[in-house]
């Protein structure tokens, strides 16, 4: 690569303290943002931990760029994870969203380690965002530091040049989260879906009330 030169171009999306959905804005494909849609992403593993069987699905909608899902991340996901999931009540799906550029590149960085990385490559990036993100000024700046991350999660330069400069894998991707975003009609992140029901960002305090209630009845 000569000096890792990228195949897509974004605006951020950004509104005072919130995140907001704006797919049209999200990224201009060398090809066109339509042939992108229509990309298979049939081949494109979801993101799950947990039992397949457990009693209840809670799907989390979120960006690596948002600074309220990497809060969520260290405030709700990590206690629930330890008494929900990994305890087998709890089925979580992860799903990415991408606002920009940055975010659609930190998951291509998290999913090139593959399925046993990608957890482990997920909690560095929320954990490091301030980090990582370095402002959202410098791109190049950016891209060495999601590069640093993926080194440190076992990732060689050559595994990252592939990844990083896959522009089938970022259609598919692309397609794939419109595509999950118009299921539950997305709007802003973090954003839960709990057994087909959509609710907007919340403490861990609440959101065990409602698993609670949902295992006790």
């Amino acid at each position: 690569m000569n000096r890792r030169t990228f195949m897509i171009t974004t605006a951020m999306a950004t509104l005072g303290g919130a995140l907001l959905l704006n797919p049209s804005a999200v990224t201009n494909f060398i090809v066109s943002p339509a042939a992108a849609q229509e990309a298979d992403s049939t081949g494109i593993a979801d993101l799950v931990l947990g039992d397949a069987d457990a009693p209840i699905e809670l799907i989390e909608y979120a960006s690596y760029t948002c600074p309220h899902c990497a809060t969520f991340h260290t405030a709700v996901f990590e206690p629930l994870k330890k008494d929900y999931i990994d305890t087998g009540k709890v089925k979580f799906v992860y799903r990415e969203v991408y606002f920009d550029k940055f975010g659609l590149w930190a998951s291509m960085v998290a999913r090139c380690g593959g399925e046993m990385r990608y957890f482990g490559v997920q909690k560095m990036l929320f954990d490091e965002q301030a980090e990582w993100l370095a402002g959202g000024k410098d791109t190049m700046e950016i891209v060495e530091n999601l590069r640093k991350i993926g080194k440190r999660a076992g990732l060689t330069d050559e595994n990252l040049d592939a990844c990083l400069n896959d522009g089938e894998m970022a259609e598919q991707l692309y397609a794939k989260f419109t595509k999950e975003v118009e299921e539950y009609d997305i709007k802003a992140t973090p954003t839960l879906v709990i057994d087909g029901e959509k609710h907007s960002n919340m403490s861990y305090a609440d959101l065990k009330e409602i698993l609670d209630a949902k295992l006790e009845g």
